[in-house]
C-alpha cells in the first residue's frame, strides 16, 4: 500500500471506531454524561501513559505551552460531555453529524485566535453546513431542542479544543497532548462526578470501557491517519463515521433518521466535500508551483 491508501485505511478505522464508541456509550444507559466522560478518559489516560513511557516523552509538556494544553483540555472535556449527552439524547446519527461541525468552528476560531484568513469558498461552506445543522435541529419553541442545541455546543467546544491541537502540532509531541488532555479531563470531572456518580453494573462498565478502547483506537488511527498523509487528501474520508453510526445505531438500536435531517447530512457533507476539493486543489498548485 502507498501513502495515501495507508492513510485512508487508518482515517477510516478511526471513523468507525469513534461510531463504536457512540454505540457503547448508548448501550451504557442511564448513566450521567459526566460518568461517562470519566470513564472514557480513564481508558485513554492509560492507554496514553503507556505509550508516553515507550517513546520517553514528556507527560506534561513544555512550561511555556502550559496555558495552551490546559485551555485545549478543559474545552475538549467540556466538548465531550456535550457530545455523550447528545449521543444519549438524539439519534446517534444526529449527534454524530452534529459534533461534525466541529472543523467548521476550527475555521472561525482560528479566524479568531491564529488570525488566519476565511476564504470565499470557505465562507460559502460555513454557511451551507450551519444551514444543514438546521434541518438536524429543527429550531422551534420546544423542550426538544434543548439535546440538539448540546450536540451544537460539542462542536462548538470541539472545534476550539482542535485550535489549539493545530497550534499546538509542531510544539508538543501528539503522546503528550493525549496524556495532558486525559489527565486534565479526569480531574476537571472528579468533583462532579461525586455528586453525580451511580454504581454500575458489569454491563455497563464494559460498554465505557470498550467506548474508552473504541476512542483511544480512533484517536490514534487519526494521528497515524495524518502522519501518512496530508489532510487535504484524506480529511473527506472521516465523514464515514456518519455511515458508521447510522448502520450501527440501526442494528443495535433501531434508529432510523428522519428525512429532514438526512436532507442535513447531505448539505453538511457537500459543504465538507467543497472545503476537501479546495484545500486538495490548493496543496496541487503549491506542489506544482515548486
Amino acid at each position: 500500500m502507498n501513502n495515501k491508501s495507508k492513510g485512508i485505511l487508518y482515517i477510516i478505522i478511526s471513523a468507525f471506531g469513534f461510531a463504536a464508541m457512540g454505540i457503547f456509550v448508548k448501550l451504557a444507559g442511564d448513566v450521567p454524561s459526566i460518568e461517562k466522560t470519566f470513564y472514557r478518559n480513564l481508558v485513554s489516560l492509560v492507554l496514553a501513559f503507556i505509550l508516553t513511557v515507550i517513546h520517553k516523552e514528556s507527560f506534561f509538556g513544555k512550561r511555556e505551552n502550559q496555558k495552551y494544553l490546559l485551555a485545549r483540555s478543559i474545552l475538549g472535556a467540556i466538548g465531550t460531555i456535550a457530545s455523550f449527552y447528545a449521543i444519549d439524547n438524539l439519534v446517534l446519527s444526529d449527534a454524530t453529524m452534529l459534533n461534525k461541525l466541529s472543523p467548521f468552528f476550527v475555521i472561525i476560531f482560528s479566524f479568531l485566535f491564529l488570525k488566519e484568513k476565511i476564504k470565499p469558498s470557505q465562507a460559502v461552506a460555513l454557511i451551507v453546513a450551519f444551514s444543514g445543522s438546521l434541518f438536524i435541529i429543527k429550531p422551534g419553541f420546544s423542550s426538544d431542542i434543548f439535546p440538539s442545541l448540546i450536540g451544537l455546543a460539542s462542536a462548538v467546544f470541539a472545534g476550539a479544543a482542535y485550535t489549539f491541537v493545530r497550534f499546538l502540532g509542531g510544539r508538543e509531541k501528539f503522546y503528550t497532548i493525549v496524556f495532558y488532555f486525559s489527565f486534565i479531563s479526569i480531574l476537571s470531572v472528579l468533583p462532579f462526578l461525586i455528586f453525580v456518580y451511580e454504581p454500575l453494573t458489569l454491563s455497563q462498565f464494559l460498554y465505557l470501557m470498550g467506548a474508552g478502547i473504541f476512542a483511544s483506537i480512533s484517536q490514534f488511527s487519526l494521528t497515524a491517519a495524518y502522519k501518512y498523509s496530508p489532510a487535504s487528501e484524506i480529511s473527506i474520508y472521516d465523514y464515514t463515521q456518519i455511515l458508521f453510526a447510522a448502520i450501527l445505531g440501526f442494528l443495535f438500536l433501531k434508529e432510523v433518521p428522519d428525512s429532514l435531517s438526512i436532507v442535513g447530512y447531505i448539505l453538511i457533507i457537500s459543504a465538507s466535500i467543497g472545503i476537501f476539493l479546495y484545500n486538495s486543489h490548493k496543496a496541487k498548485k503549491l506542489k506544482d508551483k515548486f
